[in-house]
């Protein structure tokens, strides 16, 4: 099963990348392939055609299973997150693909935020999402615990959807 992570925090290195990276690592049993932080792809996701984000597009499209994380900004996720997910080819571009949905927030106001916000784009962009999106406290985003209720529930189902369908 091929794995990526993207996080679309404007900042580097982030709570929310480590929430991700855990949270793949936590559903795989492993660390991810690829780990794609999109902040380090710059001015490139203002256009088309830039090299280095035409290859994460790819690195995703190409991946079995994807956790997409953002802080929760504004009530929605991060306008760069959705710069980089509009690279996407509507209805196909995340053809084949399971994604989970990931967002922190400071407290309960936007618990529905990754099932409201987030999962209709992943599901627009033509990805498989077989599970409920996770919201999870930036206090307690390195607590595998944090985790552990929506691993319970939706675990083994992402697993055995996310099966490898892409040559790796």
């Amino acid at each position: 099963m091929k794995v990526t992570v993207v996080a679309g925090n404007p900042k580097p290195g982030s709570r929310t990348l480590n929430a991700a990276v855990l949270l793949s690592n936590l559903i795989a049993g492993r660390d991810p392939d690829h780990v794609i932080d999109v902040t380090a792809l710059g001015v490139g996701l203002l256009g088309w055609g830039d090299a280095a984000v035409s290859a994460s597009v790819e690195t995703v499209a190409t991946s079995d299973l994807v956790v997409v994380a953002s802080p929760t900004f504004k009530a929605a996720y991060t306008g760069l997150l959705k710069l980089f997910l509009d690279q996407f080819a509507t209805g196909n571009g995340m053809k084949g693909v399971t994604a989970v949905p990931l967002m922190l927030g400071a407290g309960p106001a936007h618990f529905l935020a990754p099932e409201l916000l987030l999962k209709p784009v992943l599901v627009e962009l033509g990805a498989t999402v077989p599970c409920q999106g996770l919201y999870v406290n930036d206090k307690t985003f390195d607590d595998p615990a944090a985790y552990q209720g929506w691993l319970d529930q939706w675990g083994e189902i992402v697993r055995r959807n996310a099966g490898p369908t892409h040559e790796s």
